[in-house]
C-alpha cells in the first residue's frame, strides 16, 4: 500500500467514519510483529500511567490501522492487554497480550505518548521511528526532581488545613505528618508490605499527630483540621474518575476493577483513621464531633489561594507537565469559588460538588482539545479541594464515639461527594465530545460501546 493511500485511510479514521476493510478474497496479509509488539507496548505505557481504559483502545486502534494491521481486534482491562490481527484467507490469527504489574501515575507521559498516537496515525511517523520515541517515553524522567514530588505531598495536606480553616501550627503539623506518613509507608513498600497496610498507616500517622497537637496543646479544632489534611493528600482522585469514566463508557469489567481500587483505598484510609481514634479515645483524650469545624464556605482571598495550591501540589504528585501547572492552580481555585456560591445558594453539598466538576470537566477537555492533549492532566489535579476529607474524618470519629448511626451517614455522605465529582467531571467531558466534530483516534463514536442505544435490554 502507498504512502498516499495509508494517509487516506488515516485521515477517513480521524473524521470518524468506519475503517475501511480489505476485501475478504483478497490474499493473506502478513502480520508485522513489531507493529503488533508497539501497539501493546503503547497500550501497556498508556494504561500503567493512569489513562482511562477508552483512551487506551482507541489509542491502540490508532497505532494498528497507522501500521496496517489487519482486522485488529483489541482488548483492554484493568490488568491486561490483548491485540489479535487476522490476516484473512483462512490464515489463523495472530494474538500476543500483555500484563499491567506496576501502575504509576504520570501524566506527563500520557502527554507524550498522544502525540506519539496522532503522529502516527497520519502517517508523520514509520514504525522503526515510533519504536525509537516509544524508547525514550519509556526511559524518560519526569519535569519535577522526586524530592519535589515528596514535599508536595505534604503541602497538599498543609494547603487543605488552611481550606478547611487552620492556620499555621495546623499547615506545618499536617505537613510534617504527612511526610513522616509517606517515608513510613515508602519504607514498607520497599519491604513487600501491600499498599493497602501503607496507606493505612500513613492514615493513622496523620491522625496520631493530630492527637498529639490535642495532648499538648489542647486545641482539638486544630486537630481535626490536621486530620482532614493529611487524609486529603490520600484520596485516590485519579483512579475515582477513570472509574467512573469506564463504567460510563461502557468498559464495565474495568470500571468494576477500578471502583473496587478506589473502595479498597477509601477503606484502608478509613482503617488507619479508625485505628488512631480509636486508640485517642480509649486514652481518654477528648475528642469528639463538636470539635469538628464547620466546612467554611467563604470566598475570601485565603480560602482561594489555598484550593489553587492545593491542585497545584496535586498536580506535581502526579507529574503534569509544567505548562500544565497554571491550569490546574486555575481550576482548582474556580472548582472552590462555583463549589462556595452555589451552597451560598442553598444547594445541597453533594449536588454542589457534582455541578462545579461539570464546569470543570467541560472546561479541562476543552483546553486539553485546543493544545490536542490527554484531558486527565488538566481535570483531575482541579477536583482535588472537593475530596471529602472532612466527611472521613467525621465518620470515624462518630463510630468511635458511640454514634454508629450518623457515622455511618457521614461516610456515605463521603462516598456520595467522591462519586459525584467524578459523575460530574465526566459529564462535562461528555458535553465537550457531543459537539467534537473531528476524533482524536480510531475508535471515534461508531466504535463507542456506551453511545449503542440498549434502552436497557
Amino acid at each position: 500500500m502507498g504512502t498516499s493511500e495509508r494517509l487516506r485511510r488515516s485521515l477517513q479514521v480521524l473524521m470518524d467514519g468506519t475503517p475501511p476493510e480489505p476485501p475478504e478474497d483478497e490474499p493473506g496479509e502478513v502480520v508485522d510483529p513489531r507493529a503488533l509488539d508497539l501497539v501493546l507496548r503503547v497500550g501497556e505505557l498508556l494504561l500503567a500511567s493512569g489513562e482511562s481504559t477508552e483512551r487506551v483502545n482507541e489509542a491502540m486502534l490508532s497505532l494498528a490501522v497507522a501500521y496496517e494491521l489487519p482486522r485488529c481486534e483489541v482488548q483492554v482491562m484493568f490488568t491486561s492487554l490483548m491485540v489479535s490481527a487476522h490476516p484473512g484467507n483462512g490464515a489463523p490469527p495472530v494474538t500476543a497480550a500483555r500484563a499491567i504489574r506496576r501502575r504509576t501515575p504520570a501524566f506527563w507521559r500520557l502527554t507524550e505518548l498522544h502525540a506519539l498516537v496522532q503522529q502516527a496515525s497520519i502517517g508523520m511517523l514509520g514504525l522503526d521511528e515510533a519504536h525509537r520515541r516509544l524508547a525514550e517515553i519509556k526511559r524518560g524522567r519526569g519535569p519535577y526532581p522526586l524530592w519535589l514530588m515528596v514535599v508536595s505531598l505534604g503541602l497538599i495536606a498543609a494547603s487543605a488545613g488552611v481550606l478547611v480553616g487552620g492556620g499555621t501550627i495546623v499547615a506545618t503539623t499536617a505537613f510534617v505528618a504527612t511526610l513522616c506518613g509517606d517515608r513510613t509507608a515508602a519504607w514498607l513498600a520497599r519491604r513487600g508490605i501491600a499498599e493497602f497496610f501503607q496507606l493505612a498507616v500513613a492514615a493513622a500517622i496523620g491522625a496520631t499527630a493530630a492527637a498529639i497537637v490535642v495532648v499538648a496543646a489542647d486545641s482539638p479544632g486544630r486537630a481535626s483540621t490536621i486530620v482532614t489534611g493529611a487524609v486529603l493528600a490520600l484520596l485516590p482522585g485519579r483512579p475515582l474518575v477513570a472509574s467512573v469514566q469506564d463504567g460510563i463508557t461502557g468498559d464495565l469489567v474495568s470500571a468494576g476493577a477500578r471502583l473496587l481500587e478506589v473502595f479498597f483505598i477509601i477503606t484502608a484510609i478509613v482503617a488507619g483513621l479508625g485505628v488512631a481514634v480509636y486508640a485517642a479515645v480509649s486514652l481518654d483524650v477528648d475528642v469528639s464531633v463538636s470539635h469538628l469545624p464547620d466546612f467554611p464556605a467563604l470566598l475570601t482571598p485565603v480560602p482561594v489561594l489555598a484550593a489553587a495550591t492545593v491542585s497545584l501540589t496535586f498536580a506535581i504528585c502526579l507529574a503534569v507537565p509544567r505548562d500544565v501547572l497554571l491550569p490546574a492552580a486555575v481550576g482548582g481555585a474556580l472548582i472552590w469559588i462555583v463549589y462556595v456560591l452555589l451552597l451560598n445558594a442553598h444547594v445541597k453539598p453533594v449536588l454542589a460538588a457534582a455541578v462545579s466538576a461539570v464546569l470543570i470537566g467541560a472546561l479541562g477537555s476543552l483546553l486539553a482539545r485546543r493544545r490536542n492533549a490527554p484531558s486527565l492532566p488538566f481535570i483531575v489535579p482541579a477536583i482535588s479541594p472537593l475530596l471529602p476529607g472532612t466527611l472521613l474524618y467525621r465518620g470515624m470519629v462518630e463510630l468511635n464515639t458511640g454514634e454508629a448511626a450518623a457515622g455511618a451517614l457521614s461516610l456515605v455522605a463521603a462516598l456520595s461527594t467522591a462519586l459525584a465529582l467524578g459523575a460530574g467531571v465526566n459529564l462535562g467531558t461528555e458535553l465537550v465530545r457531543a459537539f467534537q466534530r473531528v476524533g482524536l483516534s480510531a475508535g471515534g463514536r461508531w466504535a463507542r460501546p456506551a453511545a449503542r442505544r440498549t434502552r436497557g435490554y
